[in-house]
């Protein structure tokens, strides 16, 4: 549910709500008790995106994702004769 800022005309008391999207909007002040409230425009909150499903690696085809997890592990696995890693510059 987003906070919606409103602002009374008579008598300049400022505060937040927070309401439902669906939920009409609020006409009388709090404070004066007139109807002169109107919700001001705000920037608004960022928007997060959780889970998967969002990003456009999310959506690599299999066979993709098998062929970088190879060369990662063939990558990870270079050693020398002695079976040591190699440095790398």
């Amino acid at each position: 549910m987003p906070t919606y800022d409103y602002v009374c005309d008579a008598c300049d008391h400022e505060f937040e709500l927070f309401q439902s999207i669906t939920a009409d909007r609020q006409r009388k002040c709090p404070e004066c008790k007139k109807l002169k409230l109107r919700r001001l425009i705000g920037p608004g909150a960022a928007i997060m995106f959780k889970g998967s499903g969002f990003y456009k690696t999310d959506y690599r085809s299999e066979s993709y994702r098998k062929g970088a997890e190879a060369a990662k592990k063939k990558s990870d696995k270079k050693k020398d004769s002695d079976g040591k890693e190699k440095k790398k510059e």
